[in-house]
């Protein structure tokens, strides 16, 4: 693991011995020509060997020893433009180089990143052209070591990024700088394990980090949410001897200018999953450690949103417990009031994430916001349907569905919208109270979805993001590998970002 260190490179190179250099090439009718380009850059000549290497069609880096240190090595990485290509195409890689390259003695690491004119057609935003590269590589040098004896040495490492916009590169770095603040973050909370991040721990530890930035949060203890009816809430955490909590983290602008718009975020915090009475599998349960991240993300996205300063209103909302067995743990058949009045048959106490949803997205509605955000690893419904790269996305609002499926496919935290037609509400009917929390086998994401519509007001844009496949650390990138994802405050930051240029 590094200590990485960002700076724009500037018009002058200028190489420190155990440096390394990572130049891009495109793979078109131009290559012989830009290798003769590369050779003239680095004052290096490529052996025979070395150019038949990197022209060879299946090879797409070569590492190269400099006998001269100037600099002493150098990385040659050839890419294609064509129909494989993404906007993810630099981050995944350099998330893989930057692991690569871990034990090598190295201190500083140059790049020259291809000009962005090549890639226009992916990158139309020149800073998050470059805020890619960055992403890749302080993504692919996250590591969670905290239960480790034996822990990866922290070695410094001095990255200078060459582009043609000095200044944009200086503005990407300061914005990389505060996404990982909260990415991290999220991640830091994911990857704890149940018994370390149980309710009255994951508020303690939001509380002490998000107070340093500036952010009021308040938490609710168990008799605060049973004098708020907060029965959802309540039912889910019966079972467990860490009892329920209710956290609410407000950011306000610094500026003395009144709020243009308030947005709320609401994540799902169930600290672990058993499953209750219900109980899972036990293949399904290694992963419920990480079944609140949705207030990881909700707590990653309030961190950067603090450090950004967004001149709006944001309320960031987790109810947060954990699902387990004892002899008070709901059971099948319950009736639960919530705080809206509405009640709950429990038809399947696994089905616990959107109980607690119900208490949260109704204190949310009830303080006003312009806009609903919630985010849940709610359904295994919704990995079967869309798999591990997407999230689902859930909302009878088409300007918000439309601009967080543009930001997903810039950020490649990608979304995909799932119909919210009212023939599902038929799924979630109960005989004896307003609902039930079993919506059935079919279409199980969106029923859970139409569960959450229930305690949300009708005159509040919402949207519902299930998480619960991009969530989880899986082989499909080079950054995602191994840990948790923190998947969500990519795409919120970036959302946020956009409602600030609005104003």
């Amino acid at each position: 693991m590094f200590r990485l260190s960002y700076k724009a490179g500037g018009k002058q190179v200028s190489f420190k011995p155990y440096s390394t250099a990572v130049s891009y090439l495109v793979d078109d009718k131009n290559l012989k020509a830009s290798l003769l380009l590369l050779e003239k850059k680095f004052k290096i000549k490529l052996s025979e060997l070395q150019k038949k290497n990197i022209l060879a069609k299946k090879n797409k880096q070569i590492f190269i020893s400099n006998s001269k240190g100037k600099p002493d090595n150098i990385i040659i990485h050839k890419f294609k433009i064509d129909e494989k290509f993404t906007v993810d195409y630099f981050r995944n890689h350099l998330a893989g180089l930057i692991k690569d390259i871990k034990n090598d003695e190295i201190q500083s690491l140059h790049i020259f990143l291809p000009e962005r004119s090549l890639v226009k057609k992916y990158f139309d935003d020149e800073e998050y052209y470059y805020c890619s590269f960055l992403e890749g590589l302080s993504l692919g040098n996250y590591t969670f070591d905290k239960y480790k004896k034996e822990k990866e040495k922290i070695r410094s490492l001095s990255i200078l990024i060459y582009a043609e916009n000095e200044n944009s590169i200086k503005s990407a770095i300061e914005k990389n700088k505060i996404l990982m603040e909260g990415i991290f973050f999220t991640k830091d909370l994911q990857n704890e394990p149940g018994s370390s991040l149980r309710p009255f721990e994951l508020a303690e530890r939001i509380k002490e980090t998000l107070n340093k930035s500036g952010l009021k949060v308040t938490v609710f203890d168990e008799k605060e949410i049973n004098k708020r009816n907060m029965g959802g809430l309540l039912a889910v955490g019966k079972g467990s001897s860490a009892k329920p909590r209710f956290i609410i983290i407000e950011h306000k602008p610094k500026s003395a200018n009144k709020a243009l718009k308030k947005i709320a975020l609401v994540g799902k915090g169930v600290t672990f999953d058993s499953g209750g009475y219900c109980v899972k599998p036990p293949q399904g349960m290694l992963e419920m450690k990480a079944d609140m991240s949705g207030a990881a993300v909700v707590a990653g996205i309030m961190l950067a949103a603090s450090k950004a300063n967004f001149p709006f209103e944001i309320l960031g909302v987790i109810p947060a417990a954990e699902n387990m067995i004892n002899g008070e743990a709901m059971r099948p058949g319950d009736i639960v009031t919530t705080a809206s009045g509405k009640t709950i048959e429990v038809g399947h106490t696994d089905a616990e994430g959107r109980m607690i949803l119900a208490d949260a997205l109704d204190y949310a509605s009830k303080q006003k916001p312009d806009e609903i955000i919630d985010f849940a690893t709610l359904t295994g419904a919704c990995v079967v349907a869309l798999g591990l790269n997407v999230a689902g996305l859930f909302t009878k609002n088409d300007k918000m569905a439309e601009e967080l499926y543009k930001i997903g496919m810039k950020t490649y935290e990608r979304v995909w919208r799932l119909p919210m037609w009212d023939e599902y509400h038929k799924a979630n009917e109960s005989k004896i109270a307003d609902v039930n929390n079993d919506g059935g086998r079919w279409g199980g994401a969106i029923t859970a979805a139409k569960f959450l519509e229930n305690f949300v007001d009708k005159k509040i844009p919402w949207v519902h993001l299930d998480i619960a496949g991009p969530a989880i650390d899986n082989d499909l990138t080079n950054y995602n590998k191994t840990y948790m994802t923190g998947f969500g405050v990519r795409l919120m930051v970036e959302y946020l970002a956009g409602l600030d240029s609005e104003n």
